[in-house]
């Protein structure tokens, strides 16, 4: 120690300055538009990764609901259909936490520096990027609190280990969603002013705060946020055929779930939010995007079958609708139960097979994870990577038919059910479906809708956490599940490792696990 010193007092003062040349510490890089572009870009990166880890995480979101169950299941599924092995030692919680704290962070320095005084930014930059992270910001508080309930409350960047994080009340944490969106929506710009159509909108800054202010429990707030994501004269429901295959057989429902048609300056008037994705573009695309592979049913593994575009691409099958979503709940006249939308029956397609142009029926263990009907919002291909490992289509993350289904379950909750029928009964409308009456108007009827309209678009768990009715829905709806869920499962498991790391406060597990 006394020789280091020593060293220390005889060098000259000059020798042992710093002379950063390069460096991309955000104290260096967020100083100007180009840094500040640049960590935007790595932001949206990280949202873009969402369900990165696990090849099964994108089913935890249906699986084990309402809607689904365990097809090929990986081991981070099994506790979200078998609820018994749901503990604080969960592979999924574990990565959705991670996850939302890191966007967290990632938008806490964009906002951080641009408010520092410290940059070359106009004042209408700085409110630019400042309103794009906040609502980076927003959309992971809302998804952990969703899911986790009380999370804590991490408003400014960390630059050093912090380990006395506590729970903040659920309300505290939504009406700072509440502020970031507010602010969010008053400063992004609209549709034709965006940078790049891929950008952030005033409009899915209004859509997402309707939703929280439901959460919040202010449906009257809720209610004149989604009339004016609809008011918005850039987007509208697509009710006639359109795009790069509207002159083949289809419908305008499916339409918007082609490759190729699912963006705005696609024709896609619909879309308020688009992650776009681009096949062999360097950082175009999330290196671990599993959803076809989910959706789309392993039928390849039955004799005399092959992969095919019309079959939707290579499946494995991790997502299995359960029956009521297959047999009871759509009408047949439904526009989104047509067979564009929704693939019910397999022929073999293998012209090497005596079986060639039959009909495919499979029994027991084939029912549940090579031959199902599945909705085709997933459906890709490409001849470049026939093997399917990633989807390289775009993600619809938000549209305008679920801003009518917010619109309705915020007038619902006012007692305005006549109005709310009538918001319901646009999308019934476009989709030909018969028309709901007041009286017909519930929570149950209206998340049914929800599934109707939005099943392998809305994270399914999400929705039904938001709205308490989780186990009661799974209970009525998922044999498969309604004997081991219990009520508490409402909520996951804070992570036990997030527990043990804050040694200085106390973080506390939810109840029940």
């Amino acid at each position: 120690m006394a020789l280091f010193a020593v060293f220390i007092a005889g060098c000259k003062k000059s020798f042992l300055d710093e002379n950063l040349k390069s460096s991309y510490a955000p104290e260096n890089t967020l100083v100007d538009p180009l840094g500040f572009e640049a960590a935007v870009a790595g932001m949206q990166n990280t949202v873009r990764d969402q369900y990165e880890g696990d090849q099964g995480m994108i089913a935890t979101m249906s699986n084990g609901t309402d809607i689904a169950r365990n097809g090929q299941a990986t081991s981070a599924m099994v506790p979200y259909e078998s609820y018994g092995q749901l503990n604080s030692q969960d592979v999924a919680s574990a990565r959705f936490w991670q996850w939302g704290y890191k966007t967290i962070n990632s938008a806490n320095q964009i906002i951080d520096a641009a408010e520092s005084g410290k940059t070359s930014l106009t004042p209408e930059q700085k409110n630019g990027y400042i309103a794009e992270a906040k609502f980076f910001r927003a959309y992971a508080y809302n998804f952990i609190s969703s899911l986790f309930g009380r999370v804590p409350l991490l408003k400014n960047s960390l630059t050093t280990p912090k380990t006395d994080f506590v729970r903040a009340p659920l309300d505290s944490v939504l009406n700072f969603i509440i502020t970031d969106l507010t602010f969010a929506e008053a400063n992004l710009p609209d549709f034709a002013k965006l940078k790049a159509q891929g950008r952030i909108s005033k409009a899915a800054a209004t859509q997402l705060l309707s939703l929280v202010y439901l959460r919040a429990n202010k449906p009257e707030l809720a209610e004149t946020a989604a009339k004016r994501v609809i008011a918005n004269g850039a987007v509208k429901l697509i009710s006639n055929r359109y795009g790069i295959k509207k002159d083949q057989p289809g419908d305008a429902f499916s339409d918007q779930f082609i490759y190729g048609n699912m963006r705005r300056n696609q024709g896609n008037t619909e879309a308020i939010w688009v992650i776009e994705q681009n096949y062999n573009v360097p950082g175009g695309f999330s290196p671990t995007d599993q959803r076809r592979r989910c959706w789309v049913p392993f039928y390849v593994n039955i004799s005399g079958m092959l992969v095919a575009d019309s079959l939707g691409g290579r499946g494995i099958g991790r997502i299995r609708p359960t029956n009521w979503w297959t047999y009871d709940l759509y009408k047949k006249n439904d526009m989104r139960n047509s067979g564009f939308s929704v693939h019910r029956k397999f022929y073999y397609n293998d012209p090497a097979s005596s079986k060639y142009g039959k009909q495919v029926v499979v029994t027991g263990f084939d029912t549940i994870q090579n031959i199902y009907a599945h909705t085709t919002k997933w459906n890709y291909y490409t001849d470049q990577e026939p093997f399917g490992t990633i989807t390289y289509k775009d993600r619809i993350q938000m549209r305008l038919g679920e801003t009518y289904l917010l619109l309705a379950e915020a007038q619902f909750k006012q007692g305005k059910l006549a109005e709310a029928a009538a918001s319901i009964n646009v999308l019934r409308t476009r989709a030909n479906a018969d028309q709901v009456q007041a009286g017909d108007v519930t929570l149950d009827l209206i998340l049914d809708e929800r599934a109707r309209e939005l099943t392998a678009e809305e994270d399914r768990r999400i929705t039904l956490m938001r709205t308490g009715t989780l186990f009661n829905r799974v209970q009525k709806y998922n044999p498969t599940s309604a004997g081991s869920i219990k009520d508490y499962n409402q909520l996951l498991p804070i992570p036990q490792a997030e527990i043990d790391l804050n040694k200085d406060a106390k973080l506390e597990q939810n109840t029940g696990y």
